[in-house]
């Protein structure tokens, strides 16, 4: 390379101000949020996101049965203009906005739903007896096809492709590993992802970088003795008595082997053993879940959970065996948050809806199959309020009960659309391939 050449390289980069996006200004670009807001807060794209969320509500399907919770949005996106992939790890749908080159931004709603009754008495109650939308996936998708709505309306400016990730069985089936299997993240450079929170009020939004929301598994351990008559135990094995002590037993993992500043952990929720008050069982069905911050202190629990049951078990006399339901309810790793998309985060959210509607939160013993994601690439994860102002007592996640205030649904959609445009544009603000070139010829 000549002298002079070299000469202008430098005075480029030291000298001349880049513009990262062409045609935008700075100031143009911290605008983009609010545009984006005003842009979902119009009457029929509002209504129509409320149309697609109660669709959705009254017909739950569960984990890899979403099927036409799929159609619903491959119609929409049909309609939008929008190319996509099905289907992707059973039910799944992933479309492409933009110029359908690099960089690659990702986007991801959860499709499906619970196996549980609502009890809510409204218009749109579920259709489908035993099934509910009591953890917002509705809203979450509702919220993804309006950000695909904006995106598509200013693809003009879109510098790159952004990819919509409509994922099924979130709620244990580990969806989120399937997609990953089916090659959906390959060559994305992030991906953001979405939650309802029930407590926190319509335009505010919280999140926080590093561990937000904990590992976690399952576990079920059958524990065999020998039944008999309840007047005569001596000639009985009793495992309800053995599994009492296991139960106590697996406490103290948490009170006296983790680290106090370790959060961990250990809670039995089932326990199924015996049918009559004169008969001790043959055996006994216990089961539960473990949680942890760190993908070391969950392994650490799972190693320690079969030993204590075995061991306890066998100290009365017992037999017992542990299945970790690898197959159907896959451990989830934490949801860790990366450090530089917090940045992005804040600055996006507050250009949107003020610093002051920005919250931190601490981190949760909750999980999220999101987490799968991050641990490929860096990813983040964030609440949104969907308090209903009228209950000054809102359901919690997971609750028949649940309800969210639809009012929520602009400011999800447009903060989806504002984080994965802002991030292209400043993926393409930096200068890698110049900076390999001249790397490559020094």
């Amino acid at each position: 390379m000549g002298v002079s050449r070299w000469i202008f390289l430098i005075y480029s980069l030291l000298v001349i101000p880049p513009n990262p996006i062409g045609c935008l200004s700075s100031k143009e670009i911290s605008e983009i949020p609010v545009s984006f807001l005003n842009f979902a807060k119009k009457a029929e794209v509002f209504d129509w996101m409320v149309g697609i969320r109660r669709k959705i509500h009254e017909n739950p399907e569960l984990g890899y049965e979403e099927f036409e919770t799929s159609k619903l949005v491959r119609e929409e996106l049909d309609k939008m203009g929008i190319p996509y992939k099905y289907p992707v790890a059973v039910t799944g749908v992933v479309g492409f906005v933009g110029s359908g080159e690099p960089p690659f931004v990702a986007l991801r709603a959860d499709m499906d739903a619970l196996a549980m009754q609502e009890m809510l008495e409204w218009e749109h109650k579920s259709k489908n007896p035993g099934k509910m939308h009591a953890c917002g996936h509705d809203a979450h998708v509702a919220m993804l096809l309006g950000a695909a709505k904006i995106l598509q309306e200013h693809r003009k400016i879109l510098k790159g492709t952004v990819v919509l990730v409509f994922q099924p069985a979130e709620e244990g089936g580990g969806g989120a590993k399937k997609m990953i299997d089916a090659g959906v993240i390959e060559n994305v450079k992030a991906i953001f992802g979405l939650h309802v929170k029930p407590d926190l009020p319509v335009g505010e939004v919280e999140s926080r970088p590093g561990p937000l929301l904990a590992g976690s598994g399952f576990f079920e351990a059958v524990i065999s003795g020998k039944g008999g008559h309840a007047a005569i135990p001596q000639h009985s094995i009793d495992p309800i008595v053995a599994a009492s002590n296991v139960i106590v037993s697996l406490q103290h993992l948490v009170s006296r082997e983790a680290d106090p500043l370790d959060s961990q952990v250990v809670t039995v929720g089932k326990f199924q053993g015996g049918g009559a008050f004169n008969v001790i069982p043959d055996s006994v069905t216990i089961g539960g879940t473990f949680r942890a911050f760190s993908k070391e202190s969950l392994m650490q629990l799972r190693q320690r959970i079969e030993e204590v049951i075995v061991g306890q078990a066998a100290v009365q006399r017992c037999n017992a065996t542990v299945n970790f339901l690898s197959t159907e309810k896959p451990f989830f790793p934490p949801t860790v948050n990366n450090k530089d998309l917090h940045n992005h985060f804040l600055k996006v959210a507050s250009d949107m809806v003020g610093t002051a509607n920005v919250k931190e939160m601490q981190p949760l013993m909750g999980s999220e199959d999101f987490s799968f994601f991050q641990e490929v690439i860096p990813g983040y994860f964030i609440f949104i309020g969907v308090k209903d102002e009228k209950n000054t007592k809102p359901a919690s996640v997971h609750s028949p009960f649940f309800k969210i205030n639809e009012d929520a649904l602009p400011l999800g959609a447009a903060l989806h659309a504002s984080l994965a445009i802002r991030f292209l544009l400043e993926s393409n603000a930096e200068t890698p391939l110049l900076n390999q070139k001249l790397r490559d010829e020094l």
